[in-house]
């Protein structure tokens, strides 16, 4: 007969706790493990980035390898990555990733704007950068001297390297005003006329409005045709507003102006001659010649500048009639006519003495 066993078998559920606990342990140690991987993978990450960073900042403001003063234009639509590839070229930086770098690092707001910018020798990345989103581009001068014609005005303007398209209609003689104008590379040619035109018509304005009483000019427009007058005749700071004044009280007698260069417009534009003028050309009528007509002519005879339109404005006081070359570059001035031929006849003696040293 088989006798019962009273000892009780241990039952397999009876272990699961304890196996649950060793596990969760180790899960607990494993998941330390792992943030402190994670803890110290960051900080050694963040050392590097760190490091990375600093190494940036220092490349960016490095001296760049550009041993001059060098010329750089940004094409208007010209993006970010070509910017840095078209200055690695000429050599004005030695890494255009670089230079795109600083580009993402910048503010959202910050574009490069096109243009010519002039880099100065050394320029850091951050210098060119800096330079390219001032829009402080490069200024050109385009120079047009007092007293010269329209035509010759549309010429200058024609010839200059800096300026661009074409000019098909030549403005009104007399109504730019000559200057020294400040252009960027690429303005046009038709702009610039615009702006003069504009230019012109402040000053004759303001001088118009601030000029002295009981002048015998009927508007502004005489004022510049006279202007032009007094422009050809003397280009002498102090004699622009007695030059003026003979004019002036020659239209208050009256009389007739009388003077070259308005022969000299009427037969050709006003292109020198290489030569004096002969009695036939004084003789000979045409619209401008103020030897024979009455009064002022028709149109300007050039663009006078700023300070001859003021000469007129505020001519000198005095009873000159006449003025004619003293032999040193300016004139010498009368209020009769017999001490302006005394004048004359010493001018004559003083060209046959050049003539004779001539020879």
């Amino acid at each position: 007969m088989n006798q019962s066993n009273d000892t009780p078998k241990a039952s397999q559920t009876d272990n699961a706790p304890a196996k649950k606990a060793g596990k969760g342990a180790l899960a607990r140690k494993l998941l330390i493990l792992l943030l402190f991987l994670l803890i110290l993978l960051g900080a050694l990450g963040g050392g590097l980035w760190i490091i990375w960073q600093e190494k940036i900042v220092k490349a960016l403001a490095a001296p760049g390898p550009s041993m001059q003063v060098q010329t750089f234009t940004v094409a208007p639509g010209t993006g970010a990555r070509a910017i840095a590839e078209q200055l690695g070229a000429k050599k004005l930086i030695s890494d255009p990733l670089l230079f795109r770098i600083k580009v993402r690092l910048a503010d959202e707001g910050v574009t490069l704007k096109a243009g010519e910018y002039k880099i100065a020798a050394h320029a850091s990345i951050n210098d060119i950068f800096d330079k390219l989103q001032s829009g402080k581009i490069v200024q050109h001068a385009v120079t047009v001297p007092e007293g010269r014609t329209v035509r010759e005005i549309v010429e200058i303007l024609r010839q200059s390297e800096v300026l661009s398209g074409d000019i098909t209609v030549v403005p009104d003689e007399g109504i730019l005003l000559p200057e020294t104008y400040a252009v960027t590379r690429g303005a046009s040619r038709t702009g610039l006329l615009s702006r003069m035109q504009a230019d012109m018509g402040k000053v004759l304005d303001q001088a118009w409005a601030g000029r002295d009483k009981n002048l015998p000019l009927a508007n502004k427009q005489d004022m510049l045709i006279l202007a032009s007058i007094v422009e050809k005749e003397t280009g002498i700071d102090g004699e622009r507003a007695r030059v003026a004044a003979v004019f002036v009280n020659r239209l208050r007698r009256p009389m007739r102006l009388e003077s070259d260069p308005t022969i000299l417009y009427g037969l050709n534009g006003g292109r020198p001659l290489g030569r004096g003028l002969r009695r036939s050309e004084i003789d000979r009528k045409t619209a401008w010649n103020t030897y024979q007509i009455d009064g002022l002519p028709p149109t300007p005879i050039c663009s006078p500048g700023r300070d001859a339109i003021l000469a007129v404005a505020h001519p000198a006081q005095t009873k000159d009639l006449y003025f004619v070359a003293d032999g040193n570059g300016g004139h010498v001035f009368a209020s009769s006519y017999r001490a302006h031929l005394r004048n004359v006849a010493q001018w004559r003696k003083i060209e046959r003495q050049r003539k004779r040293a001539k020879r």
